[in-house]
């Protein structure tokens, strides 16, 4: 049941734990704008703070009067006083039609333009369209709709706001709602210790390093120009290896785009200066499309020898037939996947209705077939084997590792994709498989599933993991199963949470299962997919292939 907030300056209250922590955790970093900001926030009145909070939680940074009506601040004019003091609020901003678009109501627009919209159409994007042409200059409220008697009220502090809160947070993605989600229960999250110095950036340089960066992310994806916005994106590695990080995937994010348009040279160039999962084969693939076979064959060589991942070692298997080919060398034997043949499962089905999907079809199917075998078939994808991973290893997960937690909403740690994420806690996550060892491990996730019910985490799916899914599941999957699994997730977290069988097939009186990926007519298995059915077959975990066609209706 949500809960409700009895506390009217709720948000007041989290803005200024904001402020605590930051002042606690980043004075050293902080700049003079940012003290004196902090310093003056405290000095006024709670109903002028009130207002303050109310508009830099809202989108965007106008007002008009009207929409700031609350009855914990009373009048709006009276809270808003200080603030235009300050300057961090401006009581007559001069806005563009765009901007005054964006504050009116329809009826208003008909009531300020009316004589030059006779011919435009109703909508409000089409109206805008037919006068942008003609009021080209910016005004004052009052100067464009004279006969309200409003202000329009615009925040000038939102980037000082903006820095205040990605030091929080160690992100722009997370924002002031996350508090509101959690005092409503709607969000629940992990109670981990971390000491005063838990921070997500080291210094200053980080902080203006990773705006940086934003930015230059917020110009592509509004569609400037990618050159123009590659010109701004620091051709040195950073030393932090997070903000790398986010410095390679734009890279590898602007590559992809100039190969969809099939700027073959240009995603080559930009693939060859990031160090993004995956950049390496598609650079190998952009010379292939260059017909630079030799360059290409040279770098192939170079990553089947030290292969980055799985994945990467299976393109490549791919790729090198393709380059001997190409270049005359002796032909490569084709490599086999492990999955024996017998364990393909072909169904003739009638076709469903549009909402019901093919695994559904063949879940309810398989039931059917063994009614009298009490055998249970459960659609989980990806969700039991992650959510298993995560009751067991809940604590090595949630270990207060210096730099992994920094703040109270981490639904998991800030390292959890580096390459260094097991290696930290490799102790932690060494005494949690142990247990696997003994009947430990079932007491360990039945204790996690009852104490930590609702609780965000990266691994458990707690709208799927219900009581009988668990029970069937520690019942008829062996503990050494569990252990090939979790191993695997391991070698690689990003890549190896995902490409799990769709369903998944027990046989309690029998106390044994099998995993089933579910193809329909057309649908071929994903690469990660072909990897975990590999990697099963590999281990003797039973698994199957079931391929779906549509019978013919019988009139």
């Amino acid at each position: 049941m949500i809960k409700l907030i009895e506390n009217r300056f709720y948000y007041l209250e989290n803005f200024c734990t904001v402020l605590e922590w930051i002042a606690e955790r980043y004075s050293d970093l902080l700049t003079a704008q940012e003290r004196e900001f902090i310093d003056h926030f405290h000095l006024l009145s709670k109903e002028t703070k009130a207002l303050l909070v109310r508009m830099v939680m809202r989108k965007g940074d106008l007002f008009r009067s009207s929409k700031l009506a609350y009855d914990e601040i009373g009048s709006v004019e009276d809270a808003a006083a200080p603030l235009i003091m300050l300057g961090w609020v401006d009581e007559n901003p001069w806005l563009s039609l765009d901007e005054l678009f964006g504050l009116l109501k329809k009826a208003e627009i008909s009531q300020v333009f009316g004589s030059s919209l006779h011919k435009t159409a109703a909508r409000k994007s089409d109206q805008l369209l037919a006068l942008r042409g003609e009021f080209t200059d910016s005004r004052d409220f009052t100067a464009w709709y004279p006969a309200s008697n409003e202000r329009v009220y615009q925040v000038q502090i939102t980037p000082i706001c903006d820095r205040l809160r990605l030091m929080f947070f160690g992100n722009l993605r997370q924002d002031w709602s996350e508090f509101v989600l959690a005092d409503l229960g709607i969000f629940q999250y992990e109670k981990v210790e971390f000491s005063a110095s838990s921070r997500g950036f080291r210094s200053r340089q980080d902080i203006d390093d990773y705006l940086h960066l934003h930015r230059c992310r917020e110009r592509f994806l509004l569609g400037e120009p990618p050159e123009e916005v590659l010109k701004d994106i620091p051709a040195r590695v950073y030393d932090n290896d997070w903000l790398e990080g986010r410095r390679s995937k734009l890279l590898f994010q602007i590559a992809q785009h100039y190969e969809q348009i099939k700027q073959f040279p240009a995603a080559l160039n930009v693939y060859g200066q990031c160090q993004y999962s995956g950049s390496r084969v598609r650079a190998i693939r952009m010379m292939e499309r260059c017909a630079q076979f030799e360059s290409a064959f040279s770098l192939a060589n170079i990553a089947e020898r030290t292969p980055e991942s799985e994945a990467e070692k299976q393109q490549l298997l791919r790729i090198l037939p393709r380059l001997h080919r190409k270049l005359g060398h002796p032909r490569i034997p084709a490599v086999h996947h492990h999955l024996d043949p017998a364990s393909r499962i072909d169904l003739a089905l009638p076709k469903p209705e549009p909402l019901i999907s093919v695994e559904e079809l063949v879940r309810v199917h398989l039931e059917q077939l063994s009614r009298q075998q009490r055998v249970r078939v459960h659609y989980v994808e990806n969700a039991l084997i992650n959510s298993l991973f995560g009751l067991l290893c809940w604590s090595a997960i949630f270990a207060p590792i210096p730099g992994a937690f920094f703040h109270p909403f981490h639904t998991g740690p800030a390292d959890l994709h580096s390459p260094d994420f097991y290696r930290r806690r490799e102790s932690q996550f060494i005494n949690s498989l142990l247990q696997l060892d003994s009947d430990q491990y079932t007491h360990t996730i039945r204790h996690n599933f009852r104490e930590k019910a609702g609780i965000q985490s990266p691994f458990v799916f707690w709208d799927v993991l219900t009581e009988e899914l668990l029970d069937l599941a520690l019942s008829c999957v062996p503990a050494l199963h569990l252990k090939i699994w979790f191993e695997r997730m391991l070698l690689d977290i990003k890549l190896n949470r995902a490409g799990m069988p769709d369903l998944i097939q027990f046989w309690p009186d029998e106390k044994r299962y099998r995993m089933i990926e579910v193809k329909g007519p057309g649908d071929r298995l994903q690469d990660n997919q072909m990897r975990w059915l590999d990697y099963c077959a590999k281990h003797d975990i039973p698994v199957a292939v079931c391929y779906v066609q549509w019978a013919e209706r019988v009139e």
